[in-house]
């Protein structure tokens, strides 16, 4: 009712001046009054009309909200009330631009690929990780069946089943090393095509199926030896002691390459474990050296030049049992590497302010096509000849644990018919200076010939 009051109001003074005016001058002069009065207020009409035409068709309502005209009367009050209406809205608008703003950007951000289809499977909207990994363009590719994009039959067959509970398992159309995951959702009468990468899935797949081949292949051989040989002893009931001494021995041989094997595997895994804690301690290198000159004695039977070399008294901060294992595996490896009459150097250096333990030998040598893959899990160079010499294949891969938790890394140098060097390369702030009671003079050096 408050709406109505102005313009009853001005229509009842309209009608009150021309009563008068008719009271005093005559009826034709109250019509006059009555009737120029009625026109006039119909022209002000036609002309605010006017004006709220004028203004829409300007765009100010959605441009600048406080420049309404100016009026009285019930206009005025038009013009408020459309100002108020449209400031809400306006204020709406901007809450949901920000709302769609933050969500494009979070949809942006995600790492997996994320392509809006609408009910025709054409392209309403994808985000950037799509294009990673499909090649598409959200401005370019904007409205085009995806199915024109993407020919793999594969696709297509998915595409067309609209099985939402499957998987797609494939490559990338544009990088055939990249393995994708896709999947439909639907949604109203659109769907949202999900992609992930999951090349690294495939790839620790993969090496768990190795793994655990390996493992069973270099398992196999010694348990059928083992098992053969006590299939063999327990029919020979006659059998002398002296002629079960090579069975024997030859038992003794696989059962210790097997427990080598487990010993190696428990290593792996407590260094591979988060739950695995290193605890810091010094260690004396120098001493160190000198225990592993005698373990690659003992190994060697006299078979090699066994030489060692001090060229620094520093120490190391680090795991005693983890580095031990690491240049045990290295010297080991030399030994075992190197045919009889060969040599092996072990030396401690500092170089570039670096720790350096290296272990040189004179075998055979590595070609270089193999020298990125040594320290991964049972990769052998020749297997044959690795099983012969009693290895588990797990030694580098130790090695390589060992130095990474240390911050360390491995440098290996090989020539063909010339031999190795592996060395251990120890960052400065690893090094100790040793304890005034353990200094010792350096550089040492000892050679025992074969």
């Amino acid at each position: 009712m408050g709406f109505w009051w102005r313009p009853l109001g001005e229509l009842m003074a309209l009608a009150l001046v021309a009563t008068l005016f008719g009271l005093a001058d005559g009826t034709r002069a109250g019509f006059a009054v009555m009737s120029t009065g009625l026109l006039a207020l119909l022209v002000r009409q036609f002309w605010f009309q006017g004006r709220l035409a004028r203004w829409l068709e300007a765009g100010t309502l959605a441009d600048s909200l406080g420049a309404a005209p100016r009026a009285l009367g019930v206009w005025g009050d038009i013009y408020y009330r459309l100002n108020k209406l449209l400031r809400r809205q306006s204020q709406s608008n901007t809450e949901l631009a920000n709302a769609l703003g933050q969500f494009q950007q979070a949809a942006e951000a995600v790492p997996d690929g994320l392509v809006i289809l609408d009910e025709n499977d054409r392209i309403q909207w994808c985000n950037p990780a799509s294009s990673r990994y499909l090649g598409l363009d959200s401005k370019r590719d904007h409205g085009q069946y995806i199915s024109y994009l993407m020919r793999q039959a594969p696709f297509l067959e998915f595409l067309r089943e609209r099985d939402y509970s499957r998987r797609l398992v494939c490559r990338s159309p544009i990088n055939r090393e990249t393995a994708l995951s896709m999947q439909l959702v639907p949604y109203g009468a659109q769907k949202l095509l999900m992609v992930r990468d999951i090349t690294d899935l495939e790839r620790v797949d993969a090496m768990r199926r190795d793994f655990i081949a390996n493992v069973s292949h270099e398992m196999r051989t010694p348990l059928t030896v083992v098992g053969g040989f006590v299939e063999t002893l327990a029919d020979a009931r006659d059998m002398k002691a002296e002629d079960m001494r090579p069975y024997l021995q030859l038992m003794q041989s696989h059962t210790q390459r097997m427990q080598r094997l487990i010993e190696d595997l428990l290593m792996l895994s407590r260094l591979e474990s988060t739950d695995h804690e290193r605890v810091d301690e010094p260690i004396p290198v120098p001493a160190l050296l000198h225990e592993l000159a005698g373990e690659a004695e003992h190994l060697s039977r006299g078979r090699h030049q066994i030489i060692f070399r001090v060229e620094s008294d520093a120490w190391l901060s680090g795991g005693s049992q983890e580095i031990h294992s690491a240049f045990s595996n290295l010297v080991s490896n030399a030994v075992r590497y190197t045919p009889a009459g060969g040599s092996i150097t072990l030396t401690w250096k500092q170089e570039n302010g670096q720790g350096v333990f290296a272990v040189t030998d004179t075998g055979e040598g590595i070609a270089p096509e193999h020298l990125p893959r040594l320290t991964e899990r049972f990769y052998r160079v020749d297997r044959s000849r690795s099983r012969e010499t009693g290895g588990t294949g797990l030694g580098l891969a130790i090695v390589k644990h060992v130095l990474t938790r240390h911050g360390a890394r491995l440098d290996i140098q090989s020539t063909l018919g010339r031999g190795s060097t592996f060395a251990a390369m120890f960052p400065a702030e690893r090094l100790l200076a040793p304890p005034a009671d353990n200094v010792i003079p350096f550089p040492v050096e000892r050679s025992d010939a074969a």
